[in-house]
């Protein structure tokens, strides 16, 4: 008698049940790896879908600010898609500049900025960032500059995020100045020959003082650095407070007088 036999019957048995351990063991773990990369796209979907609803909950504009500008005569506004365009009904100047609007801010609040600039004769175009952050817009200078075609000298110009954007876009050769409100430069512009104007808020609590001092050897000796006492970082458009300012110690109307006027200065300098 042998139990040889036996023993080959069991060895089968013994495999084929290790085959279904480790078909269920690798079922399991397909299921597993199928739902977390579900999970996962939900969780990238919903991320996405935040963001895209944070970035357009922008900074809205005061109305009667808003309603100054519109009915003053001596500014046209017109919406051309891409960005605000305020051309002057009078004389132009032949400047131009070409302004970018700070992180999740409404275009239309820098009108009342730019009413009086415009109705000396400046056109300005204020842009549409992507996704309302200046951060995401890599659209060319000349997308903008094709929106006032007779501007024969152009600057470029931004607030905040939107500064930082127009240094960059101040590489452009044809650029023949620079205006930072309430920002500074991430890229080194120190060797050009941009007329520069730099207005900043001694309460600005977002590009604060310090920041704006740090910044000032990225910008051509030549610059022109304002500081308007009181001032905060919202007092460069009319939208109210902004989370994480400071709060003014002057009027807007007041802050508002002092920018315009360094703005007009450094146009002048352009024609």
């Amino acid at each position: 008698m042998s139990t040889a036999p036996r023993s080959d019957r069991r060895g089968p048995t013994r495999r084929r049940r290790l085959l279904r351990i480790v078909s269920w063991v690798l079922a399991v773990l397909l299921v597993l790896v199928l739902v977390f990369l579900v999970w996962a796209h939900i969780v990238v979907l919903v991320l996405v879908l935040v963001f895209l609803v944070w970035a357009h909950i922008v900074l809205q504009g005061t109305p009667s600010a808003a309603l100054t500008v519109w009915r003053d005569d001596r500014v046209s506004v017109r919406d051309a898609g891409d960005a605000v365009v305020m051309t002057p009904t009078g004389i132009a100047d032949g400047v131009g500049i070409v302004f970018v609007p700070g992180a999740k801010v409404d275009p239309y609040t820098y009108m009342a900025t730019f009413r009086q600039v415009v109705a000396d004769g400046t056109t300005v175009v204020i842009t549409k960032p992507t996704l309302n952050l200046a951060f995401f817009d890599r659209r060319p200078l000349a997308r903008f500059e094709a929106h006032a075609p007779d501007v024969r000298t152009w600057a470029v110009g931004g607030h905040s995020l939107g500064g930082v954007r127009a240094c960059q876009l101040a590489e452009d050769r044809d650029v023949a100045g620079l205006l930072l409100l309430g920002s500074y430069c991430a890229d080194d512009r120190s060797d050009s020959d941009l007329d520069v104007l730099s207005v900043s808020g001694s309460r600005d609590g977002l590009s604060t003082p310090e920041d704006v001092a740090a910044a000032r050897d990225l910008l051509p000796a030549s610059a022109t650095m304002t500081e308007v006492a009181g001032a905060d970082h919202a007092a460069f458009g009319a939208y109210g407070a902004q989370p994480g300012d400071l709060p003014a110690t002057v009027s807007r109307r007041e802050s508002g007088r002092a920018i315009t006027a360094a703005v007009e200065s450094w146009v002048r300098d352009l024609r």
